[in-house]
C-alpha cells in the first residue's frame, strides 16, 4: 500500500520525558525534531507531535464498535497485517497493558480487521488496526 500523504497530529502529554520514551522505546518512532514544549515522532510514516500540555482534557467518552467501548477521541495508524502481528507480540512481551487486547473485530464480516487499544502515558488512546485484505479498508456491511 501507498502513503502518498501521510498525515500530521499534534497531541497533549503532561511529561515530555515519558512521551519520548513511549514513542521512541516502547513503540519505535524515531525522533524528529524537538523543543523544551514539543517532539516529532515518525510513527510508521506519519508525523506526530507530542506538546506538553499541562491539566489537558483527553477524553470525551466512549463509542460503541462491535459491541466494545471505543475510547473517543483516539487516533492510530492502519498497519499491514504482518507489522501489525509483530506490533502486538511486541507490545504484549513488554507488559502492555491494552485497553482492548489484540483481536479480530467484524470476524467473517466485511471490513474485517486486526485491532489493539491502548493509551500512552498521558492517558491518550491510541489504536493500530490491519486488514488481511486492504481493499476492504472503507468497507460497507
Amino acid at each position: 500500500m501507498t502513503m502518498p500523504n501521510p498525515f500530521h497530529l499534534a497531541f497533549p502529554v503532561d511529561n515530555l520525558e515519558a512521551a519520548r520514551r513511549f514513542y521512541g522505546k516502547v513503540l519505535g518512532c524515531p525522533e524528529g525534531r524537538s523543543s523544551d514544549t514539543w517532539i516529532d515522532f515518525d510513527l510508521f510514516g506519519h508525523q506526530i507531535v507530542a506538546h506538553q500540555i499541562e491539566n489537558a482534557s483527553r477524553s470525551s467518552g466512549h463509542g460503541l464498535v462491535d459491541a466494545k467501548e471505543v475510547h473517543i477521541p483516539h487516533f492510530g495508524v492502519v498497519l499491514d497485517m504482518e507489522d501489525w502481528k509483530a506490533l502486538a507480540q511486541k507490545l504484549t512481551a513488554c507488559g502492555t497493558e491494552f485497553i482492548i487486547e489484540p483481536q479480530i473485530r467484524f470476524e467473517g464480516l466485511p471490513g474485517e480487521q486486526a485491532t489493539m487499544f491502548l493509551l500512552d502515558p498521558a492517558g491518550n488512546a491510541i489504536e493500530f488496526k490491519a486488514f488481511s485484505d486492504m481493499g476492504q479498508l472503507f468497507a460497507k456491511q
